[in-house]
């Protein structure tokens, strides 16, 4: 695996593919970093006693945890147009967190090209559509549409 850099037009070709991201785990101290970032310090994330008790039965990451591992997801491979000199992230047209993450799991990223646009000034718009899964969950923790503006 690896990047795919492509002409515009041959990445076009390659709306559909599908690639699979390095496995990362979701450790309770990356948890608690995490927590200590956003002060976000509900108990179902950083409290393992009061966890065990609560609706998971252990601490689970943030939900907002898993979309900034994204970018870290995205480091096993993408998709990135020819003659590119600078790309920044141009947002999500859809975010759902549909299962929790427990701590000491480890997630991966499925992630589909799902669009190619060109715009004006020789920028471009790359969709890919992230379906990540922590290890032995049937159901996806997180779907993400992500837009990433390249600069030519």
């Amino acid at each position: 695996m690896g990047f795919t850099v492509l002409p515009v037009e041959k990445l076009k070709e390659c709306i559909g593919e599908i690639k699979h991201s390095e496995w990362l785990e979701i450790t309770q101290e990356r948890i608690d970093q995490f927590a200590g970032c956003t002060d976000d310090r509900n108990y179902i994330h950083v409290d393992r006693e009061k966890a065990k008790s609560g609706p998971f039965g252990t601490t689970v990451a943030h939900g907002f945890l898993t979309l900034s591992l994204l970018t870290r997801l995205s480091a096993s491979g993408t998709w990135i147009p020819e003659g590119i000199k600078a790309a920044v992230n141009y947002g999500f047209d859809r975010v759902r967190f549909m299962s929790p993450v427990p701590s000491g799991s480890r997630i991966q990223s499925t992630m589909e090209l799902t669009g190619v646009e060109e715009k004006e000034r020789g920028r471009i718009l790359i969709k890919v559509t992230h379906t990540v899964h922590a290890e032995g969950s049937e159901k996806p923790a997180l779907v993400a549409d992500w837009v990433t503006m390249f600069m030519s």
